[in-house]
Formats: C-alpha cells, structure tokens, sequence
C-alpha cells in the first residue's frame, strides 16, 4: 500500500426512498494506494453508496470528502472531473465501437477544445485529439490490451471486455476507480486474471474502491474491507478479521454468500 493519506473519506451518509432507508449513517475512508472492497449481501445498499459517490444519486444526510473537498451532491461530470471514475455491474461498452474508440471516449472528458473547433476541425482540435489519441495507446498498452487496438469491442473475450471498460474509466484522467463487481460472470481463470489486473492498476498508482460477491476476488485482494447489511454499516476490517467476524457470518458469508 502506497502511502497513507485520504483520498475518500465518507461520513454518515444517508439515503432515503420515500420511506426506505436503503443506506443509512454509513462511513468509509480509502487512502491512496489502497484497495477496499464493499460487500454484503444483496439489497444492502452498495450500489446506492456507490451511486452517491458518483453524484446519480443526492446524498440526504452526511458529507464525502475527495481530496480534502466535499463532493457530495456534485454533478457526475463535475465529480469524474474531480478525479472519480466508475465501472458497472452490466458492462456498458460501445460494442459497434473500436477498442481505442471506446477509450477515447473516456479521455474526451480532458479535452481543451469546444464544439465549433470540432466542427471545423482547427489546428487545436487537431492537436489535442493527436494528445489524447498517444494517451489512449499507451494506457491501452499499460494493461495489455494494445494488440487488441483496432478490434470492436464486441469481439473481445469477457474478461478483456472487462479490462477494456476499466480502460476507459481510467482515460478520464481519474485516480479513484470505481469497480462494481468486476468478477460478475467470470470463470476462475478470469477472476484470477483479474486479481492480477487490480494489483497492476494499485502498482501504477491507482486506488480502488470495489464492490464484489466473490468472496475469493475480495478475501485475495483487498487491503481493507466495509461490510453493510439492510443500508447499515456491521463491519470493516482486514480480510482475516472480516472472515472471523460473527455479524458478517451470520448476515453474509452465514447466508450461503448469494452474491454481494
């Protein structure tokens, strides 16, 4: 784990459905170069946290804190701006789009030039795409995915569908990713390479925050993980202590570990 200062740090937050609590007071803090994992059992609230972090949905009570400034209730441009980025459960490629394509994409978000200069292609257009176009390959090879440049991104086997979307998340410049539930659908070989791919991403100094069912992937990979259950904070430990913890046996790894 590099370094030890905040990245993330959520107080107390609260959200309501009418009269559903779907999460209620829940806390978490993510230091650079970590990767945490939140689970627990279905219908818990992690995609709702999830989705407060990314601004889809209000915050109605607490604060979270990026890089020492409140985002919460933040615009999810403003907030991918910020440096936060996510993946989704359901992947949520641009099949009928090239690899590289679906990168750029994501990197458009940076670009320092507006809609008339597109239009019209200027010399700053120009020289702006041909920036963000060397980015995108040298991510594309950072991960391995390079010789898959000029492929559509239906092509792809699942797992590099996977790495291609986290690619993407990436080229938005952002330092925060987001993962919800990489491992959804892969067989062990691909959440094996997986894991790899997680520890890769820590190592060029991105930080994680995930949320996973496969207890393998979370009890192999995580730094430190949050435990929730009906919207309510129960737990956050190591892995080993998460593993031992009773209220996490008997709400989660108790119920037959259905899924996170």
């Amino acid at each position: 784990m590099a370094g030890q200062d905040v990245l993330l740090k959520v107080e107390n937050i609260t959200k309501r459905f009418g009269g559903i609590v779907a999460v209620d007071h829940v806390s978490l803090e993510v230091k650079r170069g970590e990767i945490i994992s939140i689970i627990g059992p279905n219908g818990a609230g992690k995609t709702t946290v999830f989705n407060m972090l990314t601004g889809v949905y209000e915050v109605d009570e607490g604060t979270i804190i990026f890089r020492g400034k409140e985002i919460q209730n933040q615009k999810p441009g403003s907030i991918v701006a910020a440096g936060i980025s996510r993946t989704f459960q359901n992947i949520r490629l641009f099949s009928d789009l090239r690899v590289i394509e679906n990168v750029l994409i994501g990197a458009h978000i940076r670009t320092n030039y507006h809609f008339f200069q597109s239009i019209f292609r200027t010399k700053k257009f120009r020289k702006e795409e041909d920036k963000v176009t060397e980015e995108a390959i040298r991510l594309l090879k950072s991960i391995d995915l390079d010789h898959r440049r000029d492929e559509y991104a239906s092509n792809l086997p699942y797992g590099e569908q996977r790495k291609l979307e986290i690619a993407r998340a990436i080229a938005t410049g952002a330092c925060l990713i987001l993962l919800d539930e990489p491992a959804a659908g892969m067989n062990p070989q691909e959440s094996a390479e997986l894991m790899e791919f997680i520890y890769k991403l820590r190592d060029q100094g991105y930080t994680i925050l995930m949320i996973e069912h496969d207890m393998s992937v979370v009890m192999n990979v995580s730094d430190r993980i949050y435990v929730i259950d009906h919207g309510k904070p129960i737990a956050s430990g190591l892995p080993r202590e998460i593993a031992d913890n009773p209220k996490v046996i008997e709400a989660y790894l108790g119920g037959g570990q259905k899924g996170a």
